[in-house]
């Protein structure tokens, strides 16, 4: 091609690259479908104050809490850490997976999505707290996909709309399962 004709598609070129690069769903039974189930079995076993299933989804030598100065390190500070949090007495947590991607040699996976915290105390305000997570995944020697790493934002104070929309954005199939884009 020319050059002159390459530097008058470059504009179209640039309009069109977002929706190139956009991220598909994963396709039914691929490691990122198997991943998305797993990040809705995680945060299941929280919902359910199943300690063991918690730590059951996560690597030994797991770090939550990555993206911050002081990160919790090890399953048995993970596991520490998050008790309050399966026990559900005093703060709620919630989340879902909004996207999933996997390495070429399927070892590894990243999800990230939106999570809710919810203070139960009467009168506690803010009572809920939105945000945005990022997990990654290892596949184990035992073919079970685990955290490796954890981390999210610190969130926002949430609106009944904001939980409303929380609660309606969940979907319990991988995308490519489901059959929706």
């Amino acid at each position: 091609m020319p050059r002159r004709a390459g530097l008058l598609l470059l504009p179209l070129w640039i309009a069109c690259a977002p929706a190139a690069f956009a991220a598909a769903p994963p396709a039914a039974g691929t490691p990122a479908c198997q991943v998305w189930q797993r990040e809705l079995s995680f945060a299941q076993s929280v919902q359910r104050h199943d300690a063991a299933a918690f730590a059951e989804h996560v690597m030994a030598d797991a770090i939550f809490d990555a993206n911050t100065p002081q990160p919790t390190r090890g399953l048995a500070a993970v596991r520490q850490h998050w008790a309050a949090f399966i026990a559900g007495k005093t703060q709620r947590v919630d989340w879902y997976p909004q996207q999933v991607v996997t390495s070429g040699d399927g070892t590894l996976a990243y999800s990230s999505g939106a999570y809710l915290f919810e203070n139960p105390a009467p009168g506690a305000t803010p009572r809920y707290v939105a945000g945005r997570f990022a997990t990654v995944w290892r596949r184990a020697g035992d073919g079970a996909w685990r955290v490796v790493f954890d981390g999210g934002d610190a969130g926002r104070p949430a609106s009944d709309a904001d939980v409303a929309a929380f609660h309606a954005g969940r979907r319990p199939d991988c995308p490519a399962a489901a059959g929706t884009r």
